[in-house]
């Protein structure tokens, strides 16, 4: 299992568009073969900060992602409302050590 999180702050006059972009990429997302949460989450202290909360089967199945059509459409959304350049970090899943229960 391969756990990405994705750090994102958006321009606070984007906030909104940015939530409905990333509707449509959560929707393709949580339907994909290899996906096993695709969360979308916005900082209750900043509410220009989400962090999207990625989890798929294997490393393969985390890049097929980033070849889908829904993926490349909200990619090309949102590209310009970034206030700094999202960035990803890569995890493994250390517990719990029984991922049946996902």
């Amino acid at each position: 299992m391969i756990v990405t999180c994705v750090f994102v702050h958006v321009k606070a006059e984007h906030v909104s568009d940015f939530i409905a972009a990333s509707r449509g990429n959560h929707q393709g997302s949580v339907v994909e073969e290899g996906n096993l949460r695709f969360d979308v989450l916005q900082s209750t202290d900043d509410p220009t900060r989400f962090l999207l909360y990625e989890v798929y089967t294997t490393p393969e199945a985390a890049a097929r992602h980033k070849a889908t059509a829904h993926y490349l459409e909200w990619r090309a959304a949102v590209a310009d409302w970034m206030a700094t350049p999202r960035h990803g970090e890569t995890y493994r899943v250390v517990y719990p050590a029984d991922v049946s229960r996902w």
